[in-house]
């Protein structure tokens, strides 16, 4: 099950990015008494008491303000509020409700999700009884805290945990590859789903998804179905604006964390920006396998560098995910459309591949051979052996004599060689060490 997002909304300086901040465990939103500093929304995985979620900071909303900056702001607070499973109505504890918090509590009260009322800025016992004034907004029982002193965070989070949804286990038929089609605004997701849905496919279902606005479409391609997870919006139009690139990061985590392998769409015809980099770390960092799709290659000017070129722009641009593989593709004229899904075929072979022990060691004392082991101060590291214990993504612990002597680079050229073994491109791959004392190598 997808980890649960958790929103945090209320007014501007309410103290809604120090209590993000205490609640994360570090420093992450910018701190600072000007009300709007917080611009841009900010999420960061968390979990209390082994239950892991995401929380999201969003700027200070003003729901009747009508400059662009207000709008913009109260366009991201939607966008958290429409993925959110939990919503936090941060108020501020000192000063009373005010009229802005009631106008916030009416948009909430029509929203279904699990609300909970936090009073900030109690920071002392003495302060208690100011959250009862906070039961008139008729939005149940308020909870105090004080991000600033860091009081009644156990408590709140207590709460906060008994709010996420069940996890009821997955429903879908495990065989069928889930596909999500991710990228920044108008780099041509819609053309694209469109195309794959065409009529040269046969469309079994619509089913709903668990991102909020998406359906999730089965299709068949061949004799084999699919599904595809739409973020692009393809049979309703969102009512929130997507015209800036910012609004597009939330869609993306939560098609991310359900899918097996991500199309990340780009356009060919402009520069890798730093939202493609963004959405593609997401997918790296959640652990998905997946495809750059260089759209709109009919519009591209070519000669006799041009792939070349595009193929070391990604590799330059996406350096921490090597691995993936890219096709350069026209969703407006077909082009190359037809690759796409013998491609998912190939890297979701990788992306599930389980390997033998006996192999696995095998690969790895070649690999030793190779490149013999780092070491420092006299102390060379010592590999006893190793073994797969998941998939998706490939997952394997390797057990040595002293973890403190494993250097990244050795741990890249074990993962390489992994990849190039195995035939593992498009997946990431993970690796973890292990102590063991004594024992021999294999």
């Amino acid at each position: 099950m997808p980890k649960p997002i958790v929103a945090i909304v209320g007014r501007p300086n309410v103290g809604k990015s120090t209590f993000f901040n205490h609640i994360v465990g570090r420093r992450i939103s910018i701190v600072h008494d000007e009300p709007g500093v917080t611009r841009d929304r900010i999420f960061q995985d968390t979990q209390w008491l082994g239950r892991e979620f995401t929380i999201v900071d969003t700027g200070g909303l003003e729901p009747k303000g009508d400059d662009e900056f207000v709008n913009l702001i109260r366009g991201q607070v939607d966008i958290a509020i429409e993925m959110a499973d939990v919503i936090i109505f941060l108020v501020d504890g000192s000063q009373g409700i005010t009229p802005t918090d009631r106008d916030i509590a009416n948009i909430l009260r029509r929203v279904d999700k699990e609300l909970i009322v936090c009073v900030n800025k109690i920071d002392a016992p003495h302060m208690e009884d100011n959250i009862y004034e906070f039961y008139n907004l008729g939005l149940g029982t308020p909870i105090s805290v004080s991000a600033t002193h860091k009081r009644g965070f156990g408590d709140f989070l207590d709460e906060l945990i008994s709010r996420f949804p069940e996890d009821k286990g997955e429903v879908e038929d495990k065989d069928i590859i889930k596909i999500a089609v991710v990228g920044k605004p108008n780099v041509g997701k819609s053309s694209l789903i469109n195309k794959m849905l065409g009529e040269d496919r046969v469309i079994v279902s619509d089913i709903p998804g668990t991102t909020r606005d998406a359906v999730d479409t089965i299709f068949k391609y061949g004799h084999k179905e699919y599904i595809i997870i739409d973020t692009a919006g393809i049979r309703r139009k969102s009512r929130i604006d997507e015209s800036l690139e910012r609004y597009s990061v939330m869609r993306a985590l939560t098609a991310i964390r359900r899918c097996d392998i991500a199309l990340i769409v780009m356009d060919a015809t402009d520069e890798i920006s730093t939202q493609d980099v963004r959405i593609a770390g997401l997918v790296h960092e959640e652990g998905k396998a997946s495809i750059v799709l260089m759209n709109k290659w009919d519009l591209v000017q070519k000669d006799t560098n041009t792939v070349y070129d595009y193929r070391n722009s990604i590799l330059t641009k996406l350096s921490f995910m090597d691995y993936v593989e890219h096709l350069t593709i026209s969703a407006k004229t077909g082009r190359r459309l037809n690759r796409i899904i013998d491609l998912v075929e190939h890297v979701y072979e990788g992306y599930t591949r389980r390997i033998r022990t006996g192999v696995l060691n095998e690969c790895l004392e070649e690999a030793i051979l190779m490149v013999e082991p780092p070491s420092d101060r006299g102390r060379r590291l010592k590999i006893y052996y190793g073994t797969q214990v998941s998939t998706k993504p490939p997952t394997f612990v390797i057990f040595v004599n002293d973890t403190k002597l494993v250097h990244y680079s050795y741990k890249r050229y074990l993962e390489n060689y992994f990849r190039k073994t195995f035939d593992l491109e498009g997946t990431p791959i993970r690796i973890f060490f292990r102590q063991r004392r004594g024992g021999s190598n294999i």
